[in-house]
C-alpha cells in the first residue's frame, strides 16, 4: 500500500515506524527537514520536505498514485487542506484527517465529499481521554481496551499476591468461574511474552492480559487481584487539551480538582467546566498538594504538556499519598523507565492513539486495532468473510486454523452472541474475530491468513 503522512510529529511518527516495517511504501511530509532526516536514518521511508496544504508538495510526495493521505499535522486547517487537494487534484481514494477542534467534529458535514473530503477523522486528545475515563472505571487494570462496539473487553493487569487465580494452572479458572467465560490471550512475565497453556501457572507481578464478555471483566478481574475502592476523587495536573476534556468527562460522576499553571487558562477552564474546582498553581509544588489533600485523592493524573514536570509531579502525588497516579508521557524510553514503579500507569499518547489509524491501514477487513505494551503487541478484530473453499478460517475450527507461533483467538462474536475461542468453536462467516498477537511484525501474516481468494467475488 502507498501511504501519505503528512506531519512528522509524535502521531506522524509513531505511524510511519508502525507501517515502515510492514511492506508499505511510505512517504512522510513535513516543514522540518532536521526532523525528517532523523526519521529516515531510522526508517525506510522517503521524505519529502515542505507544506502540507501545497499541491506541488504533494505531487512530489506521489499523490497521483497514493493509495491513502494521512493528514496529521499539528494543523487542522492544514490537514482539511490537504485532504480536499488531495480529492479533488490527485483523487486519492482514501483521506484520513487529524482533527483536535470540538469545534469542527460538532459539524461532522465539514468533512463530506461536497465540502473537505474527509473520508475519517481522528481526535487523539478525544481518543485518550476516553483511554483514561476506561482505567478511572477499573482502577485495577493497566490497560481496558473495547472490541464489538463495547460487548468484549480486552484487559491488562498486574497479578498481586492474594489473588485467586495467582500461583494457579489457568485450567483451573472454569472451577473457581464456572458461570463465566474468559481466556487469557498472553502472559508478560519480567517483559518476556508468554503464550499460555492449560498447565501454565500465573506468578505473582506477572502482566496478564484476558478477554472476556464486558459483564464478566469485574468478576475476572477479582480473581487476580484484590478489587480496589471505587474512584471517587481525582486531582487533575495540566489543563490542557486532555485535562480539560477529562475533567468535562468525569466531572459529574467524581469529585475532581484540577491544577494548572497558567492564570488565563485557569480562568478559561472555569468557564467551560461546572464542578471541577480549579486551582491555580505549580502540580510540582508540595505545599499546594499538601494543602489541597493530594493524600486523600483515590487518583492523580499528570497530564500537563511536560514529561518531566508529569513524572516529578506524579512521583510526589504518589509519595505523599495519592493512591494510584497516571502519567503522561511522550517520549517512550521514559514510559519503560517508570511503568509499574512508583508511578502506577505510564501513558504514551502515541501508543494509545495509533490503533485507530491502523484500523483503516490494514489490508484485511479490520474494525479494530489496539496496540499493547507500548507497541510491543497488538490486537485486532476482524471479519471473516468467503466460505471453507475462498477463506483460510472460515468454516474451520480454531485448532485447524494455520495461526503463526505468538498468534491467539481470544473470542468471536456472532451478532450479539459472544463465543469465547475454544479449539472446536468453527468460524462461520462474518464473524468478528478478536486475535492477540505477542508480537507486531505477526500482523501482516495475520492479515493474509484473513484475506479471501480471488474467487470468491
Amino acid at each position: 500500500m502507498k501511504v501519505i503522512i503528512l506531519g512528522a510529529g509524535r502521531v506522524g511518527s509513531t505511524v510511519a515506524e508502525s507501517l515502515a516495517g510492514e511492506a508499505n511504501d511510505i512517504t512522510i511530509v513535513d516543514i522540518d527537514p532536521e526532523r525528517l532526516r532523523l526519521l529516515q536514518d531510522r526508517l525506510d521511508l522517503r521524505t519529502v520536505a515542505g507544506s502540507a496544504s501545497h499541491p506541488e508538495v504533494l505531487r512530489q510526495a506521489g499523490a497521483q498514485d497514493a493509495d491513502m493521505i494521512l493528514a496529521v499535522t499539528q494543523n487542522d486547517e492544514t490537514n482539511l487542506v490537504a485532504c480536499k487537494l488531495a480529492s479533488i487534484i490527485f483523487n486519492v481514494p482514501t483521506k484520513i484527517a487529524r482533527i483536535r477542534a470540538a469545534d469542527y467534529l460538532s459539524h461532522p458535514e465539514i468533512f463530506s465529499p461536497e465540502n473537505f473530503c474527509v473520508d475519517f477523522t481522528i481526535c487523539p486528545e478525544q481518543i485518550l481521554t476516553d483511554y483514561i475515563v476506561k482505567l478511572i472505571e477499573f482502577p485495577e487494570a493497566l490497560q481496558v481496551l473495547d472490541f464489538a462496539d463495547g460487548r468484549v473487553n480486552l484487559v491488562g493487569m498486574r497479578a498481586a499476591e492474594g489473588g485467586s487465580l495467582v500461583e494457579q494452572e489457568l485450567q483451573n479458572i472454569r472451577k473457581h468461574m464456572p458461570n463465566v467465560e474468559t481466556r487469557v490471550a498472553a502472559i508478560f512475565r519480567k517483559g518476556r511474552a508468554i503464550m499460555p497453556e492449560r498447565d501454565t501457572v500465573i506468578e505473582t507481578g506477572d502482566e496478564v492480559f484476558f478477554i472476556a464478555a464486558a459483564k464478566d471483566i469485574r468478576m475476572v478481574m477479582s480473581e487476580l487481584k484484590r478489587m480496589d475502592k471505587p474512584i471517587r476523587r481525582i486531582m487533575i495536573a495540566g489543563g490542557g487539551n486532555i485535562g480539560s476534556r477529562l475533567a468535562k468527562s468525569v466531572e459529574k460522576a467524581y469529585q475532581v480538582k484540577l491544577i494548572e499553571f497558567n492564570k488565563k487558562s485557569c480562568e478559561r477552564l472555569a468557564a467551560n467546566l461546572s464542578s471541577t474546582l480549579i486551582l491555580h498553581g505549580d502540580a510540582t509544588d508540595e505545599g499546594l498538594l499538601e494543602a489541597e489533600n493530594v493524600d486523600e485523592m483515590d487518583l492523580f493524573c499528570a497530564l500537563t504538556n511536560d514529561d518531566e514536570n508529569n513524572i516529578m509531579a506524579a512521583l510526589l502525588a504518589k509519595r505523599m499519598g495519592a493512591r494510584k497516579v497516571i502519567a503522561l508521557i511522550n517520549r517512550g524510553a521514559y514510559v519503560d523507565l517508570v511503568q509499574g514503579g512508583e508511578i502506577d500507569i505510564a501513558i504514551s499518547p502515541s501508543q494509545a492513539t495509533i490503533g485507530t489509524l491502523l484500523t483503516h491501514v490494514r489490508r484485511a477487513d479490520v474494525t479494530a486495532v489496539h496496540s499493547l505494551r507500548r507497541g510491543a503487541a497488538e490486537a485486532l478484530e476482524l471479519v471473516a468473510h468467503g466460505d471453507a473453499k475462498s477463506s483460510r478460517v472460515v468454516g474451520r475450527r480454531i485448532d485447524e486454523i494455520d495461526l503463526p507461533p505468538g498468534v491467539s483467538i481470544g473470542a468471536i462474536v456472532r451478532g450479539e452472541q459472544v463465543l469465547i475461542a475454544h479449539h472446536d468453536t468453527v468460524v462461520e462467516p462474518e464473524d468478528h474475530v478478536i486475535i492477540f498477537a505477542i508480537n507486531k511484525e505477526l500482523i501482516p501474516k495475520v492479515e493474509k491468513l484473513f484475506q479471501v481468494a480471488m474467487g470468491f467475488f
